[in-house]
């Protein structure tokens, strides 16, 4: 695994259907907030012309790295070091006041889980880490040894949807401290009731901690206003999601934006009259089946896109 180019080690999903429901406009700006490895930011400068610009932000110091190598064969892509709540600041720093498209390619990428140093994956021991900037903030080992049973549960329950967030926080507090990834499994395992076992049983635990440690759930949050605000008229948001949670999000603002507030019966004015500031164009997308047996990550992939549309003064 080491040795394939970077560009490898990470296949991007929904690509065809991003390049088609992205972009409108072959000489605008777009922004890759997720660069990753790249695949989605190289398909996006293969598909522009040569007067436009793509802007690529990763908070992985790993993913800028391979960013900047990129940056250096293509004059057309700027790389910024900066995580979706810093994406207004990253523009604004570059002179850009508005863009034609934003893709959020949301969740943990594959060399990220494939580098057990990484902390990411229960598959293999490493350091209970699972920060996507290792320089900043706190770990999973320093959360969960700090933190009160009643925190660890609640966390559990909002973002891993564990039924049995109380014995394994239970667990954790009882086996602390906790320094690798195999300890957590483990923990894991031996609260859940054998019988209530259907894929790993440590899945919903990692994916819960690992969105407490990276703020996941509030990045995602002011990410998704902080980009549709620097759209263009006619400029689009398009959101590739991986999980339930981020995908009810998503689906839940982008319906804000897109459909007016329920108007009482009997009001002279037309419910579908009413302006609103987006424009639902595509998603639920999900991958083929042809594409799901080349890349089983895939699987679980949606994307939802929305237009930024022209509101009228009044």
């Amino acid at each position: 695994m080491a040795d394939l180019p970077l560009e490898q080690l990470h296949v991007p999903v929904l690509v065809e259907e991003v390049l088609n429901n992205l972009i409108w406009s072959t000489s605008g700006t777009y922004v890759d907030a997720t660069f990753g490895r790249g695949g989605h930011t190289r398909a996006i400068l293969e598909a522009l012309g040569e007067n436009a610009r793509v802007i690529a932000l990763d908070r992985d110091p790993e993913a800028v790295s391979a960013g900047e190598d990129l940056a250096r064969k293509s004059d057309r892509l700027t790389v910024c070091h900066a995580c979706f709540s810093d994406l207004s600041r990253c523009l604004a720093d570059l002179g850009i006041e508005e863009v034609a498209g934003i893709l959020m390619d949301l969740g943990v990428s594959s060399p990220q889980l494939d580098e057990a140093e990484r902390g990411f994956s229960f598959m293999a021991d490493g350091p209970l880490d699972m920060r996507m900037d290792p320089g900043s903030g706190f770990s999973a080992a320093q959360w969960l040894n700090t933190a009160a049973e009643a925190e660890i549960a609640g966390a559990l329950r909002e973002f891993g949807e564990e039924r049995h967030a109380r014995r394994i926080a239970r667990g954790i507090i009882a086996a602390r401290p906790l320094s690798r990834t195999a300890e957590l499994a483990d923990v894991v395992a031996q609260a859940i009731p054998r019988a209530a076992r259907n894929k790993h049983p440590a899945t919903r635990t990692f994916q819960a901690v690992r969105m407490v440690v990276n703020a996941e759930a509030e990045e995602l949050k002011q990410g998704l206003v902080a980009a549709f605000d620097l759209l263009e008229v006619g400029g689009r948001l398009a959101v590739i999601s991986f999980q339930s949670l981020e995908d009810r999000v998503v689906k839940q603002t982008f319906r804000k934006w897109s459909r007016p507030e329920p108007m009482p019966r009997r009001l002279p004015v037309r419910h579908e009259s009413l302006e609103t500031p987006g424009r639902e164009v595509a998603g639920p997308i999900r991958a083929s089946a042809q594409e799901v047996d080349r890349n089983p990550r895939a699987r679980s992939a949606l994307l939802r896109v929305i237009e930024k549309r022209v509101m009228e003064k009044s």
